[in-house]
């Protein structure tokens, strides 16, 4: 039987709540966010699923958050990535046992487990050894896990709902399905309308546009939704974005992004794209026509459109070719313009500006450190 949600209620605080989600284990991106939101001691923090895996450093990451939990207030509401570590830990994954072989093969030591398990002295080599892993991980890092465990599906207050992927609607909350709130992929296509406001991670907010990349978060004021996830650790150009969620949520909700690429000023003027395309995951099969060095030229096979892709984001699997995030868009830029340097190329750059990722093909200079 599947496991249900478990839901805690809290108070809204005395300070502000700040509300970010998708962390991946990136601890200088949250701390990097946290204090370009100003983040004081009279605040809230509610983390919103995904705290840990897939990122550099997901044990300390964890542990900062411990840390930080004990001297304030931090709410932290379990994501799919944390679930799985307790699962893999208690014995209780119900899928089967070869998504944690391709789990751990995957992401290697951007792994929470495997993290653990070096440290644990034990290095996980293929499928004989998860038995050991598991028991190093219980024996060496109970005060982790039990901090994980401890997480809600669902965190409520009395102006918002955080579930990490989404719910569908606000009644009998505790009756739903654990794992599909966690995990509940594309979740704005789908939701209905909110009494309060429902914020939600876990879906990357680049995913939902195919004209071109924006990491900022999405505010549906009419369905009162508000997804936060960034692509931090995920992509080079993701950031973690921060809500600064209001006592009375009645306009615009506050927000601060964060991604720590280095800065230039533009030098020249640039137009924008008058069309243009983000391929991205689950979009992302191209065909190569033609290949010169840095670039080669590709059919997205989606939109049918052609487009030049840097040659290192092409990758084969199963026969076909698929590509990193992408695009063919044209950053509006004005000389003196700051941009968040994503890749350098030949006569340019692949920047970004105000959270849209796009090349700029002029001349920049470096901002000093």
């Amino acid at each position: 039987m599947s496991a249900k949600a478990t839901v805690r209620q809290v108070p809204f605080g005395p300070g502000r709540v700040l509300a970010v989600s998708d962390v991946h284990g990136n601890l200088p991106m949250l701390r990097g966010a946290l204090a370009a939101a100003g983040f004081t001691q009279s605040d809230t923090l509610v983390i919103v699923g995904d705290l840990v895996e897939k990122g550099p450093d997901s044990l300390g990451t964890l542990r900062y958050v411990m840390e930080l939990s004990r001297r304030q207030r931090v709410y932290c509401v379990r994501g799919n990535c944390d679930d799985l570590v307790v699962e893999f830990a208690d014995g209780t994954w119900s899928g089967s046992p070869a998504f944690y072989r391709q789990y751990l093969r995957t992401w290697g030591e951007r792994c929470l487990l495997l993290q653990m398990g070096r440290l644990a002295g034990l290095t996980c080599r293929g499928e004989e050894d998860m038995p050991a892993l598991r028991r190093a991980v219980c024996r060496n890092f109970a005060p982790e896990l039990d901090f994980l465990r401890a997480m809600p599906v669902i965190l409520e207050m009395p102006q918002y709902l955080f579930v990490h992927g989404g719910v569908p609607g606000e009644e009998g909350l505790e009756e739903l399905d654990a794992w599909q709130c966690m995990k509940n992929d594309g979740f704005l296509h789908r939701a209905g309308v909110f009494r309060r406001w429902c914020v939600v991670g876990h879906w990357p907010v680049m995913l939902y546009r195919t004209d071109l990349p924006c990491a900022a978060p999405i505010a549906d004021a009419g369905r009162r939704i508000l997804s936060l996830d960034g692509g931090c650790s995920l992509t080079p150009d993701g950031q973690l974005n921060v809500a600064i969620l209001p006592r009375r949520p009645e306009g615009e909700i506050p927000w601060v992004g964060f991604d720590r690429l280095p800065l230039v000023t533009a030098l020249d003027a640039q137009r924008p794209s008058g069309e243009s395309v983000n391929v991205c995951f689950g979009r992302h099969q191209v065909e190569v026509l033609s290949r010169n060095g840095e670039f080669a030229r590709c059919r997205h096979l989606e939109s049918g459109r052609e487009l030049d892709i840097l040659s290192d984001f092409l990758y084969e699997a199963d026969g076909a070719t698929y590509t990193q995030d992408a695009t063919d868009y044209r950053l509006a830029v004005e000389p003196g313009d700051t941009l968040s340097l994503v890749r350098r190329v030949r006569g340019g750059c692949l920047a970004k500006k105000n959270s849209v990722t796009g090349w700029y093909f002029g001349r920049f200079r470096e901002n000093q450190a």
